[in-house]
């Protein structure tokens, strides 16, 4: 198992209520400029804990709860889309989401970047996968050591984020350190 991967046996840390206490999802819908809501986009889903908090706060048609774990997208077929047929599970590769070009109104990661083994490849598949107008978002652990959370070491600081959305394309970028643990950046792809 890679280091910075998080290990598919743990599952159920990802189904903790206190993370929608760390990571409010109405706090992160209130610093998007959504012009629609209409497809959303998770990459790094995991259980689609956060995709079931943004479907009941945002009520989108669909959201594509992506992820590379062949077990989480199991979980997510059994245990969640029954429940919520609108989140639907997607198999993405470590930099690449099989959608079409343009078809999200938001891509959003929580607690992924520090993960990807290039965060660039992915940046840019989520501009790819963008309406032009759309917004995208990342959440992740701030750089700092902490008892919660992978080591301080393979974290990012959000600066370092922000130079590679706008690498990928990215602009409108705002940074936001208003969580304990966490970062907020959220970027758009203009028009």
């Amino acid at each position: 198992m890679n280091h910075k991967k998080f290990d598919p046996v743990k599952l159920q840390k990802l189904n903790d209520p206190q993370r929608l206490k760390d990571i409010p999802p109405d706090f992160i819908a209130g610093k998007l400029n959504l012009k629609s809501h209409e497809v959303l986009v998770e990459i790094g889903a995991g259980t689609a804990f956060f995709s079931i908090a943004f479907f009941r706060l945002m009520n989108p048609s669909t959201i594509y709860a992506c992820d590379y774990s062949e077990i989480m997208i199991s979980w997510i077929r059994e245990n969640v889309s029954p429940l919520y047929p609108g989140i639907i599970p997607v198999k993405n590769t470590e930099d690449s989401v099989p959608l079409d070009n343009g078809i999200s109104d938001l891509v959003f990661m929580i607690n992924l970047h520090h993960e990807l083994e290039n965060p660039l490849l992915m940046l840019e598949e989520s501009f790819r996968i963008l309406k032009p107008g759309g917004s995208i978002f990342i959440a992740d652990w701030k750089k700092i050591e902490m008892q919660d959370g992978p080591p301080a070491e393979i974290r990012y600081a959000p600066e370092k984020v922000r130079e590679q959305m706008m690498e990928a394309g990215f602009g409108r970028i705002s940074i936001y350190n208003d969580m304990p643990k966490h970062f907020l950046i959220v970027g758009g792809k203009e028009n």
